[in-house]
């Protein structure tokens, strides 16, 4: 169980290489990578293109809370191996921003682990989000989408 947060960019195939590496309780394995997309798109329209990104989070801090969502996600499914890799400073569209890799014995615990994951470190973690655009910067806000994706797990944690 591993997470990072950091600056420079990371290589998919070397982490998961890694990360089962002699592990043979590993059945299935489900990977997400976000990326720095162009254009922001919310409901299905392109709004602003973006140029850069940059993240900011609170070193200590934004640690801990992925190690809780982490730990979090071990008490609910059977997971034999976890990755939260995030990136953090100025990135460019189609960079790589996040790593969230998960293997457990089953296909469906590594799939719905990636989601929770994913979906819970969107909205539980520090960090903040400044667009670089054609029209300026501009700081980016928590989207309901989100929260609603992050909500659907808190109901099946009771």
């Amino acid at each position: 169980m591993a997470v990072r947060v950091q600056e420079g960019d990371f290589d998919v195939g070397a982490e998961l290489d890694r990360l089962t590496k002699g592990n043979r309780r590993i059945g299935g394995l489900a990977v997400f990578v976000g990326l720095v997309r162009e254009m922001h798109v919310r409901e299905g329209l392109h709004r602003d293109r973006i140029d850069a990104l940059t993240l900011e989070h609170y070193p200590g801090m934004t640690e801990k809370a992925l190690e809780d969502i982490e730990a979090e996600a071990n008490r609910r499914w059977p997971l034999e191996a976890t990755l939260i890799v995030h990136r953090y400073g100025r990135m460019e569209a189609g960079d790589r921003i996040v790593l969230v890799a998960v293997g457990s014995p089953h296909r469906e615990a590594a799939f719905e682990a990636c989601e929770f994951l994913v979906d819970w470190l969107k909205t539980k973690a520090p960090f903040w989000k400044l667009e670089e655009t054609p029209a300026g910067e501009k700081w980016v806000g928590a989207h309901e989408g989100d929260d609603a994706a992050a909500a659907r797990w808190e109901k099946k944690a009771q």
